[in-house]
């Protein structure tokens, strides 16, 4: 789409313009820095005294503020750069050029009923087209709407959700570019909230330890007074006696609740990363305006009156934030050592733990729920982007009717529009079969792929590649890419059996299951192939479901026509000038044409015309 281009345009402008500002920023941040030295080793070397503890902390308070600018001015560059990126990889999807995304791979099951056969997950995938997350836990969530179709009240909201946010283009950029300043393919979201989850200790002796953390520092600031206020009398011994015994108390808590303020040092460092994150994808969502309900509820959980998810988050980053200053051994090269001074006289680690227990007892409950927010909005914010990038694609009406499939001008949202080549599908009611027979590479997989990939989506809430559909919410189950296990000793047959035997335990026990076969029992010899799938045709003709077999077997789909257990269909090629054209048209009926010879020789293999 243009608007992708002009972003890019637009946000390239900026960039030019917020490198000159950086550069202005470096050079006024290095005139500051030598005029103050220069004027500062002049003052102080002639004994100017006066303006020299004035000229000094000016100097430091303007090279601070410089600072604080440039890296505001580098943050908004970095944003700027993101949202390039977000638009080039739009262009990217339009064309189907899917590369460089993340796979999911962590996501497939080949024992799932369908994710494996219909490319939900892996390269060239439905996640690859449709992932904006940038969270771990949103892209979890995605691959779970991929994964099970949605109840139909759920759908209804999400559709409206996506609706919404796909016209906020510019919210739905700024969304994504927010969460890719703190994208950590390392982090661990589960064990942030194992973390959060564990027992607290201090706080269960909080006013002990309080106490003990407000006296101790107090008594030895007072013992150090009367100690150098005494120096040169008796009393000094008494004095430097009770400051050894107070540093050595201090010495024996510290000991004690170090593995604890140790453990909060390890987890800010791990998660501190992934908390930022949220804090900063809830706040586009507490400051945005929202008015489908699914948005709207989301929200309201978040902020409601005087509470907000993004303050308590923001409250334990400078917790941990200000626990990345504690050295610890595991560590290298870690913290400030000024705060293990510190540390040493006034327990700071009491303070440390205690206000990062009392944080979890508080948010303990709603931390994972804040979560679960913010990757809805991520996958919703992923559909509703796939939806603005292909405004030609429908959302289909959910219906109440018994296995109903219906779809015009159904293509697979994979294949680059320019090569895509729509068909109408129609199938309705239990037992309803259809049988799809066709040359070879004349388009019979990719056709039940186009079927199962927009179902999925659909229950998924999501627009599909096609003009117009109404469906039932159906169970999907597929064997298309059934392989063999050696390490196991399962040949491929048997694999295909082990499929097929799940599918019918699956439509027992479930209503409007829709499945999808591709060349049944290819693994064994043509007659048990040609009985094994009439058998099977024949048996799932009274069951409730319905679906697709796509078979090479020509006599297999006459005599299950001619039986009236399926409804033939099929894709035909021709031969022009020694060349294999295929219209991947769906046309009803059975096969008309045979390409296998043909492409067989123009392999080189040599094809006799008679055998005897």
């Amino acid at each position: 789409m243009r608007i992708y281009q002009e972003n890019i345009k637009k946000y390239n402008s900026k960039i030019l313009s917020l490198n000159k500002i950086l550069s202005r920023m470096s050079l006024l941040r290095l005139l500051i820095f030598v005029i103050s030295s220069i004027i500062i080793i002049y003052l102080f070397s002639a004994k100017l005294f006066t303006p020299f503890y004035i000229v000094f902390p000016v100097s430091i308070i303007c090279f601070a503020l410089v600072l604080k600018h440039h890296t505001k001015i580098s943050y908004l560059k970095n944003h700027i750069l993101f949202l390039i990126n977000i638009n080039e990889s739009e262009i990217l999807r339009e064309k189907c050029d899917l590369e460089e995304f993340d796979t999911g791979h962590k996501f497939i099951d080949q024992n799932h009923p369908y994710t494996s056969d219909l490319d939900i997950f892996g390269q060239h995938s439905i996640f690859q087209l449709v992932n904006r997350a940038t969270t771990e836990s949103g892209m979890i969530l995605l691959s779970k709407w991929l994964s099970e179709p949605a109840s139909n009240n759920e759908i209804d909201k999400r559709q409206d959700a996506i609706k919404e946010l796909s016209q906020k283009l510019d919210w739905r950029q700024d969304f994504q570019a927010s969460g890719m300043h703190f994208q950590n393919k390392k982090s661990d979201y589960f064990k942030l909230l194992d973390w959060v989850n564990e027992p607290v200790v201090l706080l269960k002796y909080r006013r002990i330890y309080m106490a003990v953390a407000i006296i101790l520092p107090v008594l030895l600031l007072l013992v150090s007074y009367f100690f150098y206020a005494n120096l040169g009398s008796q009393k000094v011994i008494i004095y430097f006696s009770l400051i050894i015994l107070v540093l050595l108390i201090n010495y024996m808590i510290l000991r004690k609740i170090k593995p604890m303020a140790e453990e909060i040092v390890e987890t800010s460092t791990k998660n501190l990363q992934t908390l930022r994150g949220y804090q900063t994808l809830i706040n586009k969502i507490e400051s945005e305006s929202f008015h489908s309900k699914k948005l709207y509820d989301l929200q309201s959980i978040l902020k409601h009156g005087k509470y907000s998810a993004y303050y308590e988050i923001s409250r334990l980053c400078r917790i941990l934030d200000y626990s990345q200053q504690r050295p610890i051994a595991k560590i290298p090269i870690s913290g400030n050592y000024v705060y293990s001074i510190l540390n040493f006289f006034l327990l700071l680690d009491i303070h440390l733990i205690i206000d990062t227990e009392n944080w979890k007892l508080k948010n303990r409950e709603v931390l994972k729920s804040w979560a679960d927010i913010v990757s809805e909005f991520e996958v919703i914010n992923s559909l509703a982007g796939f939806c603005y990038s292909n405004p030609s694609f429908t959302f289909p009406e959910i219906t109440e009717k018994n296995n109903y499939v219906h779809f015009e001008s159904l293509g697979h949202p994979l294949i680059n529009s320019n090569n895509r080549v729509c068909n109408n599908f129609h199938s309705e009611g239990q037992g309803n079969v259809v049988m799809i027979t066709g040359s070879n590479m004349g388009g019979k997989s990719t056709f039940l792929r186009t079927v199962g990939v927009n179902l999925v989506l659909a229950l998924a809430g999501a627009p599909c590649c096609a003009k117009c559909g109404q469906i039932t919410n159906l169970k999907l189950y597929t064997s298309m890419r059934t392989q063999d296990n050696l390490l196991k000793g399962i040949s491929s047959f048997y694999a295909e059996l082990n499929r097929i035997e799940k599918m019918l335990k699956l439509i027992e026990s479930n209503h409007n299951v829709f499945f999808l076969l591709d060349e049944m029992f290819k693994g064994t010899n043509s007659e048990d192939r040609h009985r094994g799938g009439f058998s099977l045709i024949n048996q799932i003709s009274e069951l409730n479901t319905s679906g697709i077999i796509a078979t090479h077997d020509i006599e297999l789909a006459k005599l299950a026509g001619n039986k009236m257990l399926v409804t033939n269909y099929s894709f035909n090629s021709e031969i022009k000038d020694n060349s294999m054209i295929f219209s991947y048209e769906l046309d009803p009926g059975i096969c008309n044409d045979f390409n296998a010879s043909e492409l067989m020789k123009n392999s080189g293999i040599k094809v006799l015309s008679n055998i005897s």
